[in-house]
């Protein structure tokens, strides 16, 4: 197999892109409201133009007859704009149900996709949830790729997301 490297500027060495890879960690938290809905959540990268790099995970109501979950990913607005629109639902490795009120992880290898082909840069996370009878949230963390060191990055919401992290490894 062969592997891509990159070198960063001054006195960092370089690092296998393919060894490295990053878990995501997202926290929906318990809202006390009168009629509660799981939320739709979509993960991506997006480099600096702000086109999607990867699709990490798209977490909506896959058990409703005649897929009728799906048109209801438009609500996730920025993702439908950036990329949704043009994938067909679902997508193996990405499509998943929605998550109860909690803490969820989705871990991903560089030699797999879809970070096999994630040219070395920098990029942003983007972690965004929209609910029904609720609100829309959007959070952001940049980092670099691939990671030089293992490290933990981190930001929160402030209604539909709780915390999110992004742990990498390099």
């Amino acid at each position: 197999m062969k592997s891509v490297f990159f070198t960063a500027i001054g006195s960092l060495a370089a690092v296998p892109a393919a060894a490295a890879g990053l878990e995501v960690s997202v926290e929906i938290p318990r809202l006390s409201v009168a009629e509660y809905h799981r939320p739709y959540v979509a993960m991506w990268i997006e480099d600096d133009a702000r086109r999607t790099a990867a699709n990490l995970s798209v977490w909506y109501d896959t058990g409703m007859a005649r897929e009728e979950g799906e048109k209801w990913l438009a609500d996730l607005r920025t993702w439908w704009r950036r990329s949704g629109r043009s994938l067909d639902m679902p997508v193996d490795g990405v499509s998943g149900p929605t998550k109860a009120p909690g803490t969820h992880s989705a871990e991903h290898r560089g030699d797999r996709q879809p970070l096999r082909t994630l040219k070395p840069g920098t990029y942003r996370l983007v972690v965004e949830a929209a609910r029904e009878v609720g609100g829309r949230e959007t959070v952001t963390i940049p980092f670099v790729w691939p990671p030089r060191r293992g490290e933990t990055l981190s930001a929160d919401g402030k209604s539909e997301l709780g915390g999110v992290r992004l742990t990498l490894k390099p």
